[in-house]
């Protein structure tokens, strides 16, 4: 065995990626254990087939600094890799697939072919260079969280608020995760600048529900067209919990008085557990519904605000003087909607939406995407 590790200690980062997707069986001797007991080989085989499914046939890989750039057939894939001193992956990245020569027709093209229903808006300088489903409403999961900062800047700029007031954590409050406020005390203090940061850059659900409470759910419900009620994510959740079918059917079968009545009754409704999305999309209908045109308008209003500097998802800061973005996610609904500045001043925008109630496939949505992204840093 010494001889073996040996051997594989002479191998390279290169080497090492590109037998991945050359050796027609993937090895569990090529990965330290401490890697394999977070992802197991089964994982790990999944992740290669769903690549190449979607990028063709490996051809090479280009090193640069610590990063390297996987090329295949139909486009490429940035990876990071750290190998141990025996030579096995203790450590490894890949980041969503960018399909390569992509154009604004064929961009078009497979959003439309999409299963479900999907909506791509791309805007310079309000022009749109690709528009497909722009004015159908979908659901957009955690991007709704743009028209609660749209509503507490207004107030702010009205003197209601000041971004330094500080609110205290309050159970009432308290949702699931996506973020981390779920966790922390009663009585917590923090001021609103914090409570939207955490809320943009890590779609903390917690700081939502408390922002929501502050500005007023009707004062968010006058920014949008379609979400009424307009929910607060414990709600959401509590409606979405299969153990609660009959409060679903009541809220399904009642009208927006009935509605609002049904939401104030479920304060005292305990919030499911964590795993409730484990066994897939779970009543859709349930949600937060925006058009693209209607998600360009909301990041618009807000992307010089500091909370939307923080996040800049799939959009990659050198190529952009400026970038706001939020995305929202569930089992079955997908959203990425980016507000970028370029260096000669031009304004682009990018919303991307895909509900589908037999899943999303979050890779191939992302690759999408990031060509998007693609065909604008090129300066179209």
């Amino acid at each position: 065995m010494t001889y073996g590790y040996a051997l594989a200690a002479n191998i390279s980062p290169e080497m090492a990626l590109a037998r991945l997707f050359t050796t027609p069986e993937v090895q569990a001797s090529w990965f330290a254990d401490s890697f394999l007991a977070q992802v197991s080989l089964a994982q790990i085989e999944q992740i290669l087939q769903e690549i190449t499914a979607i990028l063709g046939e490996y051809q090479s890989v280009e090193a640069s600094g610590d990063q390297y750039l996987l090329i295949f057939e139909q486009g490429t894939v940035p990876t990071r890799i750290v190998l141990n001193t025996f030579g096995q992956i203790t450590g490894l990245l890949f980041e969503p697939p960018q399909i390569a020569a992509l154009d604004l027709d064929s961009l078009q093209t497979e959003f439309t072919a999409l299963p479900g229903e999907a909506s791509l808006l791309i805007l310079k300088d309000d022009i749109a260079l690709a528009n497909v489903n722009v004015d159908q409403p979908l659901a957009v999961g955690s991007t709704f969280k743009l028209l609660i900062l749209q509503a507490l800047q207004q107030q702010i700029d009205a003197g209601q608020h000041s971004w330094e007031e500080i609110l205290r954590l309050q159970d009432v409050y308290r949702s699931l995760p996506s973020g981390r406020l779920q966790d922390w005390p009663t009585d917590t203090p923090l001021t609103l600048q914090s409570l939207a940061t955490l809320m943009i850059s890590e779609s903390d659900n917690t700081a939502t529900d408390h922002l929501l409470a502050l500005v007023g759910r009707e004062n968010v419900e006058a920014l949008t067209q379609h979400n009424r009620p307009f929910l607060s994510t414990r709600e959401f959740f509590i409606l979405k919990d299969p153990q609660n079918q009959q409060l679903l059917n009541r809220y399904r079968q009642a009208n927006e008085r009935e509605r609002r009545n049904l939401l104030t009754a479920m304060t005292d409704v305990p919030l499911p557990g964590v795993n409730i999305f484990n066994n897939g999309p779970l009543a859709l209908d349930i949600e937060w519904f925006m058009s693209g045109q209607e998600l360009c308008d909301a990041i618009a209003t807000v992307a010089d605000l500091p909370p939307m500097q923080v996040n800049p998802g799939l959009a990659r800061p050198e190529n952009w003087q400026r970038i706001a973005f939020k995305g929202g996610s569930e089992p079955g609904v997908e959203n990425f909607t980016t507000d970028l500045t370029d260096a000669d001043g031009h304004h682009y925008c990018i919303a991307a939406t895909w509900n589908n109630p037999d899943g999303i496939d979050e890779l191939k949505f992302s690759s999408l995407y990031r060509g998007a992204l693609s065909l604008l840093s090129a300066d179209l």
